[in-house]
């Protein structure tokens, strides 16, 4: 039997039930792979790392789960328990709220369900770049359900490639995998027409990689 999902007091109790539902949800997902002292480890955690930084009450709570999702995926892969055989890439930069969400939203969009793709960042920031945003929606591609957040060693661990565009020094390095820097401007700041080349610029490289990973494009 599971055992009872851990309390979080300090959080509305609208928040501690949005909680709990995740974690049946988690727990529902990782069946056979997971037990729930793990998912509840995983999502109380970002819980707290996330609480407070957005503006509408229930958006912390979605943050955990999803961040906690991607972790255990991460777990999942790094221990051998999904062997799905796509290629997963990683993509950092300082904030993970510009030019890593852009290359994301890009991978995601060609790649579909044939290859996994996260992003992350050293010194997250509370919100992806408006202008970013703007930028892709000019393509067609909406990363507005992405959210700054912070890379972990099982996620940068599980990824078969990783990309650093900015970070230097404060990007992990672990033995054994593939690494490419991408040097781009930062968009921090900058206005769309500014945003606009880095975005096709990211564009061209997306493309890059996923023909070096015999990825095909969907769309």
């Amino acid at each position: 039997m599971a055992e009872p999902h851990q309390p979080h007091d300090d959080l509305p109790i609208d928040q501690q039930l949005a909680l709990k539902t995740a974690a049946t949800r988690l727990e529902s997902e990782f069946t056979d792979i997971f037990g729930a002292e793990t998912i509840d480890r995983f999502l109380y955690s970002p819980g707290d790392q996330f609480a407070g930084r957005a503006a509408i009450p229930n958006f912390p709570p979605l943050l955990a789960e999803r961040f906690a999702r991607q972790r255990l995926h991460a777990l999942a892969r790094v221990e051998g328990k999904i062997r799905d055989g796509k290629p997963t890439v990683l993509f950092l930069c300082t904030h993970n709220a510009g030019r890593s969400q852009m290359a994301l939203g890009y991978f995601t969009h060609y790649a579909a369900d044939n290859a996994i793709a996260w992003s992350g960042g050293s010194e997250p920031g509370n919100q992806i770049n408006p202008a970013a945003i703007e930028a892709m929606r000019e393509v067609g591609i909406d990363i507005t359900g992405e959210y700054p957040k912070p890379w972990t060693g099982q996620i940068v661990q599980a990824a078969d490639v990783v990309i650093t565009m900015g970070c230097g020094d404060a990007c992990p390095t672990f033995p054994g995998k593939r690494y490419e820097n991408w040097e781009l401007p930062d968009p921090a700041g900058q206005g769309l027409d500014a945003v606009r080349p880095i975005r096709d610029q990211i564009d061209q490289r997306v493309h890059q990689l996923l023909d070096q990973l015999n990825v095909p494009i969907t769309q």
